[in-house]
């Protein structure tokens, strides 16, 4: 059961049903339904349960290749490849049903297509372009957006505020874990950024200004009326202080400073998100 549970990458599932929470907070308005938002977090968790099991099954042989990643059940055979996929293929349709029929079937929609992107664009990708970053970080957007369409029942600009946050977030995160485990990925044949371009220019280059247009963007919900004073502030306050560890990285590209940009992103997203409920 302990190698089943790691096929659901659960340190990884927790922040997308946190921001799966943050996007039904402003879709629901102040009229809660907390049997829909139940079914809503359920089913996002099954379904980035059902796509990280497949992900991983798909990804084995390179996985085998990562030493970050050679201890995973598949890789080591304490799973077989068919058990993944028909447990990966149960969570997926479980978390599709229990989206359309215990949130609404917009919420259902949203979940598919980010399992089929992530899935079908994003993993295949890559192998081939360090344009997958980018491709990836579509689908892993869109937690608040299926809380908002859960809450709502239509996505507003609001929620696509929620989107845009969480989309420029990625960048600096996983560019500043690419550039980490750069040999990884090259004895994976992934090819990330850091891996196509081993100095490091282009990797740091992009981690600047994703946090530099993180600042306005996240003061957002500020000019939608999502959140008050105290929000802009901190989020202006936030945004800065993850500015500082990117100018820190672009200065010096090493591998500490690019541990300080994922410190920093990690610390960053949950305090946002609080600043937003509380605000």
């Amino acid at each position: 059961m302990r190698d089943y549970l790691e096929l659901t990458k659960p340190r990884v599932t927790w922040l997308i049903l946190l921001s799966t929470a943050v996007g039904y907070w402003f879709g629901a308005r102040g009229e809660w339904d907390w049997m829909v938002l139940l079914h809503a977090i359920i089913g996002t968790g099954l379904c980035a349960s059902g796509t990280f099991t497949l992900n991983q099954l798909m990804e084995r042989e390179a996985d085998s290749r990562m030493h970050r990643t050679r201890m995973r059940p598949l890789p080591t055979g304490r799973i077989a490849p068919a058990p993944a996929l028909v447990f990966g293929l149960a969570l997926s349709v479980a978390g599709f049903a229990e989206l359309y029929w215990g949130a609404n079937p917009l919420t259902a929609w949203l979940g598919l297509f980010t399992e089929a992107s992530y899935l079908g664009l994003y993993t295949p990708l890559k192998q081939r372009s360090w344009h997958s970053t980018t491709v990836g970080s579509i689908p892993g957007a869109m937690p608040p957006l299926i809380g908002f369409a859960a809450g709502a029942g239509v996505l507003t600009a609001e929620a696509w505020v929620l989107y845009a946050i969480l989309f420029l977030w990625q960048f600096p995160h996983f560019y500043a874990i690419a550039w980490m485990y750069r040999d990884d990925y090259a004895r994976a044949g992934i090819r990330m950024l850091p891996v196509v371009e081993p100095d490091g220019a282009s990797t740091a280059r992009q981690i600047l200004v994703a946090a530099i247009l993180l600042i306005p963007v996240s003061l957002l919900p500020g000019y939608f009326g999502m959140a008050g004073t105290l929000y802009v502030i901190g989020a202006g306050l936030a945004g800065l202080g993850f500015l500082y560890a990117a100018i820190g990285v672009y200065r010096d590209r090493t591998i500490l400073k690019a541990r300080s940009v994922l410190l920093a992103s990690v610390v960053y997203l949950p305090a946002l998100y609080a600043l937003l409920l509380v605000s």
